[in-house]
């Protein structure tokens, strides 16, 4: 039995309106209309409550209808994404702010008479963060590659 089939059965078998159903899960009645009627499916977060609403497993929700499985795994692969590619934003932000530190150190020591040192080396203050930065803008555009193919 298909998603939508067995969403409308079992809220029939609770004797509720769709209405009544859309209140316990806090959605519009249009939305459990068409998800009655095969035109959308329901986030994972719903079809948890709706798993435990009917006392029935998600896992026979889910394997029910393979449209909504597919719909489920994108879903899921589509929220690990943004947290990846957020990680390297901030790594690249971090590199650019380490290059705005570096090039005010050295217009303090040009222009001033103030005798900066970078601590960590040369090598670090000059590949380091030139690695930390590049690293992380190509790791940034690979992951928004990866999560428009998905």
């Amino acid at each position: 039995m298909i998603f939508s089939q067995r969403l409308k059965k079992e809220r029939i078998n609770n004797g509720w309106s769709q209405e009544e159903l859309a209140q316990k899960l806090f959605v519009s009645r249009q939305s459990v209309s068409k998800w009655e009627n095969g035109q959308n499916y329901p986030s994972i977060e719903i079809i948890i409550k709706i798993s435990d609403l009917f006392n029935v497993t998600i896992d026979e929700l889910l394997r029910s209808d393979e449209e909504l499985t597919e719909k489920v795994i994108k879903d899921s692969k589509q929220l690990a994404h943004p947290k990846i590619k957020f990680m390297f934003d901030v790594l690249f932000l971090i590199g650019v702010i380490f290059w705005i530190i570096k090039i005010g150190i050295i217009v303090l020591n040009k222009f001033t008479a103030l005798d900066f040192t970078f601590y960590g080396g040369w090598f670090l203050w000059n590949f380091g963060v030139l690695i930390l930065t590049i690293g992380a803008a190509i790791g940034s555009s690979i992951v928004k590659e990866k999560y428009k193919e998905d």
